[in-house]
């Protein structure tokens, strides 16, 4: 089926009846427009029928095992062909450190040096897919008009004949993808003579020849005798599944790079025990020679060093990237990002310390560090201008990484940088971008001189990409935290007030889970000679929940200082919240305190019952009788119950957090909480709070606000 899209991509209209089309339409078309722009590789998306999705219908020139990730990939997808189709335009990205800026996804897979151009299928109404190309890293920089005008006509050609076919009712049938030539089964057929395969029998040095699949169709004697397997068992194999000591990524991971970029390129690996070879890939459209030799030179500077096998490898493989990503969404805030590069980023990568820098107000900010002897070093950087010439802020304000391979690198380029030594030799500046902004810049330093290739920067700034992501993500939830905090701070009382005859404290402390704000409150009230105390919840954790919370304590204070007694201020308190129409429930237990007489009244409106621990030690459970929660019942009428407070009695009130948890049950918790308000009810108000909190406290974080509020009747006299 095809799909397609009346200028808005996320709206598809499927063809309908479902016929033969006599000729490979998409094959055909990308083939001819690969061929008038010496492309290396491409291929054809259409729009799925009922969903705003992508999907890869043909591809040419590399197997769809490197496009895997990307057969599907929805319009809102970071992805040059989801962009292309999304905003009607020619994607282009110049080479593998622009796609890494742009598009880290793609770099972190295939972080090789290729050019990419991707364009939508769309007629000036409708749209029907996209089709990307790739060129070798020889490429230039920028796309030539004469392949940006090939490229445009061969879409909208394609488009028209889409078109056609949708007015025909003739959807496209499944199409093959388009790769080289199969693999001959023998050295004749691959090389043109028996003469020739001849003589290449006679080579002195291994010879393989490998598809596009990496599958062997030939390889010489020398070939097996070097890596130590019968040419029957290399044949029709992978080179790194048939080879147990080249079973690595590191391996793969190089002729996907000679394939990709269509450039020579070459790695040594140790054939046990003690045996180096070299092998050296020669890519062409229709597979890879590769050259085996050994290699003396390596074998000789290894000579008396342990084994490379035993060694960690410090190239950044796929699967550790990925790893490091979903680790990175789990960072919460901006402390979390720089110790989770500082333990898994920076060693993956063979840094020995980082540094995070961010701006604010025109000026370089230290947002964290890691692994520098003397921490001066880093901060007398912080709140540089901007405008000061120092690398960190250079990448930070044009989002272009830089490589220092030594100290003389970095000094040639900023002299001003050798008054401030960092005892490092090496280091690597890269941009944070997100949103297409700079965030920061991640600064890695190495104890000795380090050099660049292009993959290894690739990786790098593909990490930044990574890093910067997450590094927007903890900044806004550090500012939502502390705006959090803030407003909560504002809601509850700053100190409790002096009360006659009564001794207080008071604990708030938010859930550990979501924005740390939400509606639990507390209030300490005097009233004519008396004094209030109320404790209640609002349903939610969020600001609407926090805003209501303040306007019901505010309300609560007002009806008690008018001299309202308990009921009727309960009762007004529900209806003050029915007229809000916030649609938000509230628990609340109201106290009116007269430490004269030794007494309280209250009243219950849904709260947990608070706990009453007499003078002798005896903890009781206060069954008060009550009404429905606030907010639910405008006529509802709330009873009150007088308790007796002798001297030393002390009452604790809290909210539903204090007891609630997944898996307990709430009368286990509330004679647990008695059984320590109990042992420890002697102690001072303040210690007891903390007590009673440490007691409750869950080994995966609290699910629920928690407030806590400790009263004590003093001796009378």
């Amino acid at each position: 089926m095809v799909g397609v899209s009346d200028g808005q991509p996320s709206a598809q209209a499927p063809a309908t009846a479902r016929t033969r089309i006599g000729r490979p339409l998409l094959s055909l078309a990308l083939a001819s427009m690969m061929d008038e722009v010496h492309a290396h590789s491409g291929a054809v998306y259409l729009l799925a029928s009922k969903e705003p999705v992508l999907e890869m219908a043909v591809m040419a020139g590399l197997p769809r095992a490197f496009a895997a990730p990307w057969e599907r990939v929805g319009l809102s997808a970071p992805i040059p062909v989801a962009d292309a189709v999304r905003e009607r335009r020619l994607v282009w990205v110049g080479g593998e450190e622009e796609m890494a800026r742009l598009y880290p996804r793609i770099s972190v897979v295939l972080p090789y040096p290729f050019a990419l151009a991707a364009l939508p299928v769309a007629t000036e109404s409708t749209a029907y897919g996209a089709v990307f190309v790739t060129w070798p890293g020889s490429h230039p920089p920028d796309l030539s008009d004469r392949e940006r005008t090939h490229l445009s006509a061969a879409c909208d050609r394609l488009a028209a004949r889409l078109a056609r076919a949708l007015e025909d009712s003739v959807p496209l049938l499944p199409e093959p993808d388009l790769l080289g030539g199969p693999g001959l089964a023998g050295a004749a057929g691959t090389l043109g003579s028996v003469e020739s395969a001849r003589m290449v029998a006679r080579l002195p040095y291994g010879l393989c020849s490998l598809d596009l699949h990496g599958r062997i169709s030939f390889a010489n004697a020398a070939a097996a005798e070097l890596i130590g397997v019968p040419v029957s068992r290399l044949l029709g194999t992978q080179l790194w599944a048939s080879v147990p000591w080249l079973n690595d990524p590191v391996y793969e991971d190089r002729y996907r790079a000679a394939l990709m970029s269509q450039q020579s390129t070459s790695f040594v690996a140790l054939r046990p025990p003690g045996d180096w070879l070299s092998f050296r890939l020669y890519p062409s459209t229709s597979g890879l020679s590769v050259r085996i030799t050994r290699a003396r030179a390596v074998a000789e500077m290894n000579r008396g060093h342990r084994p490379a096998d035993d060694a960690p490898s410090r190239l950044v493989t796929i699967s550790q990237v990925l790893s490091l990503a979903g680790a990175l969404t789990e960072a919460v805030g901006v402390q979390d990002v720089v110790q989770l590069a500082a333990d898994e980023i920076a060693p993956a990568v063979g840094s020995q310390a980082l540094v995070v820098l961010g701006s604010r107000a025109g000026r370089l900010h230290v947002l964290g560090h890691h692994g520098y002897p003397d921490s001066h070093v880093v901060e007398r950087f912080d709140g540089l201008p901007l405008l000061e010439r120092t690398p960190g802020t250079h990448v930070l304000t044009t989002g272009v990484p830089a490589f220092f391979e030594d100290q003389q690198q970095l000094e040639r380029l900023y002299p001003a940088r050798e008054a401030t030594p960092d005892g490092f030799a090496a280091w690597a500046y890269l941009p944070l971008i997100a949103s297409g902004r700079p965030v920061g810049t991640l600064v890695l330093a190495y104890t000795e001189p380090h050099g660049f290739p292009a993959d290894e920067r690739a990786v790098l700034t593909s990490l930044g990409g990574l890093i910067a992501q997450a590094l927007e993500r903890a900044v806004l939830y550090d500012a939502k935290h502390q705006l959090a905090h803030g407003l909560q701070a504002a809601l509850l009382p700053h100190s409790l007030p002096p009360l006659p005859g009564i001794d207080a404290a008071a604990r708030y402390l938010p859930a550990t889970q979501g924005m740390d704000i939400g509606g639990d409150f507390y209030d300490l009230v005097p009233a004519q000679g008396q004094a209030a105390a109320v404790i209640g919840d609002v349903q939610g954790h969020n600001v609407t929940a926090a805003g209501l919370m303040g306007q019901i304590r505010t309300a609560v204070r007002a009806y008690t200082t008018v001299g309202q007694p308990p009921a009727e201020v309960m009762r007004s308190t529900n209806r003050l919240l029915i007229d809000l129409g916030a649609d938000l429930f509230a628990s609340c237990l109201y106290l009116r305190l007269d430490a004269e007489h030794g007494r309280a009244v209250m009243a219950r409106a849904g709260h947990p019952p608070p706990l009453l621990r007499r003078p002798d030690g005896r903890v009781r459970v206060l069954d008060l009788a009550g009404g429905p929660l606030l907010g639910i019942d405008g006529s509802a009428t709330y009873q009150t119950t007088q308790v007796d407070l002798a001297p030393g009695s002390v009452l604790a009130l809290y909210t539903d957090g204090l007891i609630e948890s997944p898996g307990t049950d709430i009368e286990d918790a509330l004679a647990d909480l008695g059984r320590v308000l109990a042992e420890t009810g002697d102690l001072p108000l303040d210690e007891l709070a903390d007590r009673l909190l440490e007691s409750r406290a869950m080994p995966r974080g609290r699910i629920d606000d928690v407030a806590v509020l400790l009263l004590r009747a003093r001796a009378r006299g």
